[in-house]
């Protein structure tokens, strides 16, 4: 065998592989996003998170609505927004309803103590807000968001005003090496409330109630992507099927 053809078969391979993994990943989060749609019942407020997981559980919900299910959705972004409207699912707000019965969401991390880094999509303020507005704040995720500790494998989020953005930036590098501004391709990402988000890279973060306090407490600062001991279930897609895990 030539080696060019060599180099060919091996490049198709490899981008079967890929393909095969995401496959198995798509099909792990609508397996998870499926289990924690069982919770929802009929007459129900829930709050509608952001994300590809939760994209999974849009889908479901929208069936189930179709079937006579009835329940409120409160969207986490305009995103989620437009999808939840094209899947016919009633929709109204945090405004309206004040409190929620459960909201579904997904999650970038995951710790052994159901402590989360949210935030990647870029929604992770109204997240927050959706979540301490519910009862109940159920995760979604694939086993790939498992981690032993947070910052192993996702930055922190940080959305802050445009105003003195660097002066923010400034402070929040007091606590994190790395800190930058996101894009998204060649443009500054904006988000849902018109603010930045500043990525932070950390190497681990050790003492994630307190990181969280200390950089919500800069000025500049709207909300991180920490949600520290908000989380009673996480639903969790793995190899060897659905598990829930419950915060003791």
């Amino acid at each position: 065998m030539s080696q060019s053809i060599f180099d060919t078969l091996s490049h198709l391979y490899s981008s079967l592989e890929i393909v095969n993994k995401n496959m198995d990943l798509e099909n792990l989060k609508q397996q998870a996003a499926t289990s924690a749609v069982d919770f929802v019942q009929s007459g129900m407020v829930i709050g509608l998170g952001s994300g590809s997981t939760v994209y999974h559980a849009l889908l479901e919900i929208g069936k189930r609505v179709q079937n006579g299910m009835d329940i409120l959705g409160i969207p986490t972004s305009l995103q989620t927004a437009r999808i939840a409207e094209s899947l016919g699912i009633p929709l109204s707000d945090l405004n309206c309803h004040r409190n929620l019965d459960l909201t579904i969401d997904g999650a970038d991390e995951i710790d052994t103590n159901l402590n989360l880094i949210k935030g990647l999509g870029g929604a992770l303020v109204r997240e927050k807000i959706t979540a301490e507005a519910s009862q109940q704040l159920i995760i979604i995720a694939d086993q790939s968001k498992i981690v032993p500790y947070l910052g192993q494998v996702s930055p922190l989020p940080v959305e802050v005003v445009k105003f003195g953005w660097k002066t923010t930036q400034d402070r929040i590098s007091q606590f994190c090496p790395r800190v930058e501004r996101r894009f998204e391709q060649s443009d500054v990402y904006i988000t849902d409330n018109g603010n930045y988000i500043l990525d932070c890279y950390f190497e681990k973060i050790t003492q994630a109630a307190k990181t969280e306090i200390e950089i919500n407490s800069l000025p500049g600062v709207v909300e991180n992507g920490l949600f520290i001991d908000r989380v009673k279930l996480a639903i969790i897609g793995t190899k060897n099927g659905i598990q829930h895990q419950y915060k003791s």
